[in-house]
């Protein structure tokens, strides 16, 4: 067998029908992605048998570092099966020649491979369970392993919820927990909107994303960034926009109207000579009349801030081979009570059923499930939707130059923080800009 540089289409065709192994993160856009925006080099590398198939593949993103040194990241990679010892054995050896022909320190891995599943009521899928036999076959190879990590410390998640689109609609939402069909029915009864965005509207969610990041204490990317990454996906596979709306003026109405039966309610009761129901009664519509009559007044004061129609979730899905990620998702700080994030994913997890696709990955949570753990809302918010919960095996680096790569990971982190406290600073100043 021999490793050879493949040309981004034949390469893309592997990964994208490969049966287990197909990852967004492993595509031609996501390296020509990292290629533009975080100046790293993409290697499309397959090895290839006698008869010219390709029996292997990864996408390798160079990061050049001084002294001519680099090392090289495979996100989500190897595409491989994983089983086969013997390919596995081949395609690290025909790598690691590779990457010291490039003078690297090291190469990162973090597979797509599934460590433990949970389906949606907490039964662990035993088959699935702890696959140690691949686990000790890469350490057995020469691959460190570097921990099993709780939270976002890895370069990719370690844990996500995946829905399976393969069962029929009515039992994906049967799966949804009691609360988010509560809030689903709610933004349904607002007359919540969702519409598929061009382009054009990446302005819009990127705003949101920017009051999402600050309101979250993370910093993501720019808007030129997300530009990129749109145009890239739709080259070739599919990168879609939602964007989740209230339409003040018909909100008001449906408040409007509930205010006039509540009003018809109260005329109906006696003024003298009440019963103690009709007291509880009279006690609950007050209760109501009031409650409605401030949230009139509400929305008639962000209508006349943000005219008739207000976009309030956007987000980011992209689709590769048969599966699909919500890959960003930003939504305002105003109106979370109408719970158009939660319609909004309801319409798009639709669309990805409808359109044939099989996984439809929530792209990352914990596992450290403490309530106060900064991140478990997001935990939490993302479990009511039904999915598995996923925990995969984590990252591994093989490690060509053990003294630079101890300088590299003990220095480097330092580095990465003050780059991120800086990042986060020129977030809270846009932020001000937006308010």
């Amino acid at each position: 067998m021999e490793l050879k540089n493949l040309a981004s289409e034949q390469f893309d065709d592997f990964v994208r029908h490969h049966p287990t192994k197909s990852h967004f993160l492993q595509s031609a856009a996501w390296g020509e992605l990292a290629k533009e925006k975080r100046h790293l080099t993409p290697y499309y590398l397959g090895l290839v048998d006698d008869d010219e198939q390709i029996v292997a593949a990864t996408l390798l993103l160079k990061k050049q570092l001084p002294l001519g040194l680099c090392y090289f990241y495979a996100p989500r990679g190897y595409v491989i099966d994983f089983s086969n010892q013997k390919l596995v054995e081949t395609f690290t050896h025909e790598l690691t020649a590779f990457a010291k022909r490039k003078k690297a320190i090291y190469i990162k891995i973090d597979p797509d491979i599934i460590w433990q599943r949970q389906t949606y009521d907490g039964t662990v899928i035993e088959e699935e369970k702890k696959d140690q036999k691949i686990y000790k076959y890469l350490l057995q190879l020469g691959y460190k392993h570097l921990g099993f990590t709780k939270n976002f410390e890895t370069m990719q998640p370690r844990y996500t919820f995946r829905i399976n689109l393969e069962q029929s609609q009515e039992e994906i939402e049967n799966h949804f927990s009691k609360t988010t069909k509560q809030r689903i029915a709610k933004a349904n009864k607002l007359h919540a909107k969702v519409r598929i965005g061009s382009k054009e509207d990446l302005p819009t969610f990127y705003q949101l994303m920017m009051l999402t990041e600050n309101r979250k204490d993370f910093v993501s990317y720019s808007q030129d960034y997300y530009e990129r990454l749109y145009e890239l996906f739709n080259q070739h596979d599919k990168a879609t926009l939602f964007l989740g709306s209230i339409n003040l003026v018909e909100t008001i109405t449906i408040l409007e109207q509930e205010l006039e039966q509540v009003n018809q309610q109260l005329a109906e009761i006696p003024t003298e000579n009440i019963s103690k129901s009709a007291k509880n009664k009279l006690k609950e519509l007050t209760k109501q009349k009031d409650r409605l009559t401030e949230e009139i007044a509400k929305y008639q004061t962000y209508r006349q801030e943000y005219g008739e129609e207000i976009v309030l979730s956007a987000h980011f899905i992209v689709e590769y081979g048969d599966k699909a990620w919500v890959l960003y998702a930003g939504n305002h700080n105003i109106l979370t009570e109408t719970y158009v994030n939660y319609y909004t994913y309801l319409e798009h997890l639709t669309y990805c059923k409808e359109r044939g696709l099989k996984i439809y990955d929530q792209f990352g949570t914990i596992g450290d499930l403490r309530k106060e753990n900064p991140r478990f809302g997001l935990h939490e918010f993302k479990r009511k939707f039904g999915g598995d919960y996923i925990e995969f095996m984590g990252e591994f680096d093989y490690v060509l130059k053990p003294i630079f790569y101890f300088a590299f990971t003990k220095l480097v982190p330092f580095y990465r923080k003050h780059i991120k406290k800086k990042k986060k600073k020129e977030l809270k100043d846009e932020v001000k800009k937006i308010k």
